[in-house]
């Protein structure tokens, strides 16, 4: 049994979680809102959905992998609730209970945290951050491929260059193994295999279910396919026989020809592809930045029939999320970070504690114009309020002095030439302007 805590020993942040500094957050806050604006840009609007949920959102349809990792709890009243893994099965309901009779399609996007229990490691942690979108009711391939281009743009928004699109179909491996009379729990299972990577636990597999010589030839085959537009010609021999994959095959080359349209031809075909989450049932894709080393996937989606699994009618629905902590680090990494933005644009120095009334009031003035301002609230010496005007960045120091006020002027000092200016209190706004 453990003995009582010290009532002196120092709080610690609980493992697997971080606290941002001043920097960092401008870096991240700069980072959403590049994103934000891509999204925006394409038409979608913004949604938030809680931190919690009932259990069963997440236990139901999630998968084994997830499903282990949720921190759940019971309220007072008894329910049994979690913390949310994912974003995706949030919106999903949201769906159901509030957008049903919307006119579709519905483009939204989402920012938020996350929480799993897992092991804490490099790029790894309890709680992590999301970015992503839906676009819920759209028409396929051309909906697909806007979310897919989307991602890319976001991408070249934030000057990354040294990303790769991976693409595939998940109905033509479905299409294979539903043609071998394989149930529904088996496929799962395959499925999440595949999407471990994990080929000698793969073929042990295939032998333990019985499944035919020749479907797992052409099982092995195509989950090693990668390539360009060659890929969709040597599947489409591969998968001739079998009308459901063939189709798939041919859903995927149309998407293709849309994705060129929006612009960007710089995907790969990768047939190994298979999302860790069972509702997802079409075109799926994966964005991988190599520079990041073995945990280089910073994006993940594709088209799910989550809504109908959660009894919310036949809506198809295409969508992605940014794992927002991988994507800052590669962000960092590749030497794409903008110029952070200032804290303050200008600092006002009363001189004396008998100027310090006048400089709040500059202050707010300025303040509520737009213009980010700080002011000397703690009688400072004139050079170290200047010193710290420099380490926040500021342009501009305002001094206010008791001399300079009897004629109603202030001194404007520029923190990069040093040059300073006697104004007018009347010329203030105009001079930021």
């Amino acid at each position: 049994m453990k003995g009582p805590t010290k009532l002196n020993q120092m709080p610690q942040r609980p493992r697997g979680t971080r606290d941002f500094l001043f920097d960092e957050m401008k870096e991240r806050k700069q980072v959403e809102d590049i994103l934000r604006k891509v999204f925006e840009t394409y038409g979608y609007q913004e949604i938030k959905t809680p931190l919690f949920e009932d259990l069963n959102l997440f236990t139901m349809k999630s998968g084994e992998g997830i499903t282990g990792q949720i921190y759940h709890f019971q309220d007072k009243g008894g329910r049994d609730l979690a913390l949310r893994p994912e974003l995706t099965a949030p919106v999903a309901r949201l769906y159901i209970n509030e957008l049903q009779k919307k006119s579709k399609p519905l483009k939204m996007y989402y920012f938020g945290s996350c929480f799993r229990y897992e092991r804490p490691q490099k790029g790894r942690w309890r709680q992590f951050w999301q970015m992503g979108c839906e676009l819920i009711g759209g028409k396929s391939p051309d909906c697909e491929a806007e979310i897919i281009a989307m991602s890319a743009h976001c991408l070249e928004e934030l000057g990354l260059e040294n990303f790769e699109i991976h693409i595939g179909n998940l109905g033509i491996i479905r299409g294979i193994l539903d043609g071998a009379n394989v149930a529904k729990e088996k496929q799962d299972q395959i499925m999440a295999i595949i999407d471990k990577g994990e080929i000698d636990e793969l073929k042990s597999t295939l032998n333990t279910f019985d499944i035919p010589p020749k479907t797992s030839e052409i099982l092995l085959t195509l989950i090693n396919m990668q390539g360009h537009r060659e890929i969709i010609e040597e599947t489409s021999k591969l998968v001739a026989e079998n009308e459901n994959s063939f189709k798939a095959v041919k859903e995927l080359e149309k998407l293709l020809d849309i994705l060129e349209a929006f612009g960007f031809n710089k995907y790969i075909v990768n047939l190994g592809i298979a999302r860790g989450l069972d509702y997802y049932s079409g075109v799926v894709f994966e964005i991988y930045v190599h520079d990041l080393g073995a945990q280089k996937q910073i994006s993940g989606g594709g088209t799910y029939n989550l809504i109908e699994l959660f009894g919310g009618g036949e809506v198809e629905s295409t969508g992605f999320a940014f794992g927002f902590d991988r994507l800052m680090e590669c962000v960092r990494l590749c030497g794409a970070g903008k110029t952070l933005p200032k804290t303050v644009d200008v600092v006002v120095a009363p001189i004396s504690k008998d100027e310090k009334l006048k400089a709040v009031e500059i202050a707010q003035k300025l303040r509520r114009h737009g213009i980010k301002t700080d002011v000397d609230l703690m009688g400072k010496k004139l050079k170290k309020i200047l010193s710290q005007a420099d380490s926040l960045g500021a342009e501009h120091v305002i001094m206010v002095g008791e001399r300079d006020l009897k004629e109603n002027k202030i001194t404007i000092k520029n923190m990069k030439s040093g040059k300073q200016e006697l104004l007018y209190l009347s010329q203030l706004l105009s001079y930021f302007k």
